[in-house]
């Protein structure tokens, strides 16, 4: 999948990993960017056609494949994060909040464009997941769930989706330094480099891009004797 006159649709796409995909599909000569968010009066980048889209509502997620119909690329990046573990009082609220966006969420996109993803050749669905994909700690347990479940939707997707031609491709990362981590004091990543990262993986055909030294670790910790999401 290359990003030359490719034509991207970009959910959460005013801020943080979305703004940063974004301005690196421009950069990369894409022929249209749909930059999709809640309130399309928060995108003002330059170059970027605005879209309301809320991945929640399925009137919206509707309107918006009707609307892209010539999209070649779909980024699934919208997400929520909050702190919390699962014996918290307010967990089962919090489940449902993360599961609805992060998960069904991507779902409702993905089952949205797939048609016009087929339509156009093929294209690719490119799925923004975690290092919590993979390990759970308390401080980020439920939305370390919901990103669990989105990667299992994620390798689900890929098979469906392959008799259309359809790329899909997961990527993984450890923290990001965006509005969703800025209470916390911990190594981040540039934004700009996790998503040069992910489209390099792109145009090379993968199906995985694992963003950064800690997440390759844990990766390959899965099947260690004393497995990575085992350790304290």
């Amino acid at each position: 999948m290359q990003l030359k006159n490719a034509t991207v649709l970009i959910t959460g796409a005013n801020r943080g990993i979305g703004l940063a995909f974004a301005r690196e599909a421009l950069a990369r000569g894409a022929r249209k960017v749909y930059a999709g968010a809640r309130d399309p009066a928060s995108v003002t980048l330059p170059g970027v056609e605005a879209i309301k889209l809320d991945v929640t509502r399925d009137d919206d997620v509707a309107a918006a494949a009707e609307r892209a119909r010539d999209v070649t690329l779909v980024i699934n990046n919208a997400g929520i994060a909050d702190f919390g573990g699962f014996l918290a009082k307010d967990s089962i609220a919090s489940a449902r909040r993360h599961l609805e966006t992060n998960l069904i969420g991507s779902l409702r996109v993905a089952q949205a464009f797939a048609p016009a993803l087929a339509a156009n050749g093929g294209g690719a669905l490119l799925n923004v997941l975690s290092i919590a994909s993979w390990i759970n700690r308390p401080s980020l347990g439920v939305y370390g769930m919901s990103k669990s479940a989105a990667w299992a939707l994620t390798n689900g997707l890929r098979h469906e989706l392959r008799e259309q031609g359809t790329q899909v491709l997961a990527l993984h990362m450890g923290f990001v330094d965006t509005d969703l981590t800025r209470e916390l004091d911990a190594p981040k990543l540039s934004p700009d480099e996790v998503v040069k990262q992910a489209f390099d993986a792109l145009e090379a055909g993968a199906k995985e891009v694992l963003a950064d030294a800690l997440t390759r670790q844990v990766k390959q910790g899965l099947s260690a004797e004393q497995a990575s999401y085992l350790q304290a």
